[in-house]
């Protein structure tokens, strides 16, 4: 493959999308299957409050976003955005006064304002979802003020769609804050979906601020070491008792939970009762919450198809180690170290590959230190196609490619079990293995050798003239891998000499 081209500013691409609750700004670096965020702002505007009383925006719901969408526009500008894309929802969408609102906007801000329809704007949400989770198989539900939208996905492909009328800044209005009233509303509006029962047993991916706040606040009680939302999962019980519980709060109580933005505090019950009647009609097997929704989903489609066919994971990764790596993308370290690994059905080869593109990101640092902050570097990236085990399971990979194990650290402990641990300190250390070989990722060196795990023990393999590639630092690692795998080592030169061994 060439090697990823440097971006430049023009790549950029700016999305501000325009809620009936928020509206944000998102920049990307460019439009590629691992943008990147550049810039990312929000404002809780209330754009759609009290839309189904009175049929139009909330007049200072109105002043508040132009004020922020100047704002946004000009930012956009100063980064020297290539492209920036004004992309209105439901609220806007219902509203007697949004055209006007859309003329006030391009008016003052000079940039054009586009409504999406309730098919556009559930087709970009799904859009969203397989952008950050290529297999997504079950439901997405994306959760605005003003709109739930709900599309069903097959292996990644979109499917039957619905929008609802039922964000909770406008359920809020027309149950006059009556939670009883909500569920009658919500309910009446679900059963009009007869292809809900489809996703029985299978997965809910949800989307939206309200909802990754309910991810949040189910962080906080549970006190789960890994605060990141994308990926973050629920079984429907445990789903439902967190929408049931938080359903029948109050605002004092809400406002004192750690995780919970105060603007949300009025809306968030009407959020929580939403995803408890979901639950409840379409009976998935668990909640997925996803980082990804329809400014994400926006930029994925505008991508060619050979793009969007790309893994995520392997996409970004890719790029990290060509941009990070002294000696080039070291990706090609994985067919070397697979005749150590268990099979693909125990350890995802995907994953593996990803490992070994990020795997000499830490070289920069301090020899002290590259283990732990190679360890937190890989456990918190920005990425995508992965979930919370496999994060950890890279983290502690890398780290033992520097030399550190991490034991210590509570999100090991409770995210990856014995087994997993055990593979990624062989995968870490066989690594350490390779880039010793090789001078630090000088590959090709590497061609001269390889690793054969045996019955009863694991070989280096160098051909005769290469001897000399076996000094000291690779026999302490390739019995440090010996160890790791209970194996004795051999060194092995094709002439038939053998030396070494433990």
């Amino acid at each position: 493959m060439p090697p990823a081209r440097k971006r430049s500013s023009n790549d950029r691409i700016g999305v501000v999308d325009i809620g009936s609750n928020s509206i944000r700004l998102v920049v990307f670096d460019g439009q590629t299957r691992a943008a990147q965020v550049v810039f990312n702002e929000k404002v809780l505007c209330g754009l759609g409050r009290g839309l189904d009383e009175g049929g139009r925006l909330h007049e200072e719901g109105v002043e508040q976003a132009l004020a922020n969408l100047n704002r946004f526009v000009r930012l956009a500008r100063a980064m020297a955005v290539g492209e920036l894309h004004l992309l209105a929802t439901a609220a806007v969408r219902d509203a007697s006064n949004g055209p006007e609102f859309c003329r006030q906007v391009e008016m003052q801000c000079g940039a054009p304002v586009r409504v999406l329809s309730g098919e556009e704007e559930a087709k970009f949400s799904a859009s969203g979802v397989v952008a950050g989770t290529s297999e997504a198989d079950g439901m997405m539900g994306d959760l605005g003020g003003g709109s739930l939208e709900l599309v069903r996905l097959t292996g990644g492909k979109i499917g039957t769609y619905g929008t609802l009328p039922l964000g909770p800044v406008r359920l809020i209005g027309s149950a006059l804050g009556d939670r009883e009233g909500a569920r009658k509303i919500i309910d009446q509006h679900l059963a009009s979906l007869p292809w809900l029962n489809e996703i029985a047993g299978k997965r809910f991916y949800a989307v939206g601020g309200a909802w990754r706040n309910l991810a949040r606040i189910h962080m906080e009680q549970t006190h789960y070491p890994l605060h990141i939302i994308h990926q973050y999962r629920l079984s429907r019980s445990e789903g439902e008792n967190l929408a049931r519980v938080v359903g029948r709060l109050g605002r004092r109580s809400l406002a004192t939970i750690r995780g919970v933005s105060r603007k949300r505090v009025e809306t968030l019950p009407f959020a929580a009762l939403l995803l408890e009647r979901l639950l409840r009609h379409a009976t998935p097997s668990e909640v997925v919450f996803s980082a990804y929704g329809l400014r994400e989903g926006f930029l994925f489609n505008r991508l060619t198809r050979t793009e969007q066919r790309k893994d995520p994971l392997i996409a970004y990764a890719r790029e990290l180690g060509a941009r990070e790596s002294r000696f080039g993308d070291p990706g090609n370290l994985a067919e070397w170290i697979d005749p150590i690994l268990p099979p693909a059905d125990l350890l995802s080869e995907r994953l593996v590959r990803a490992i070994c593109h990020m795997s000499d990101i830490g070289w920069r640092e301090h020899p002290d230190y590259r283990a732990e902050h190679s360890f937190y570097r890989i456990l918190h990236l920005p990425a995508v196609g992965w979930n919370h085990r496999d994060r950890i399971f890279a983290a502690t990979a890398i780290a033992n490619r520097y030399g550190g194990e991490m034991a210590e650290n509570s999100a090991v402990d409770r995210l990856l079990d014995g087994d997993g641990r055990r593979q990624a300190i062989a995968l870490g250390l066989a690594l350490r293995l390779a880039f010793s070989i090789s001078g630090g990722g000088a590959t090709g060196l590497l061609k001269n050798a390889a690793l054969r795990l045996e019955p009863e023990r694991l070989a280096l393999v160098l051909p005769a003239g290469e001897v000399t590639l076996y000094g000291e630092a690779v026999k302490r690692r390739l019995e440090a891998l010996g160890r790791a795998l209970d194996r004795p080592v051999t060194f092995v030169a094709t002439d038939g000499a053998r030396s070494g061994g433990r």
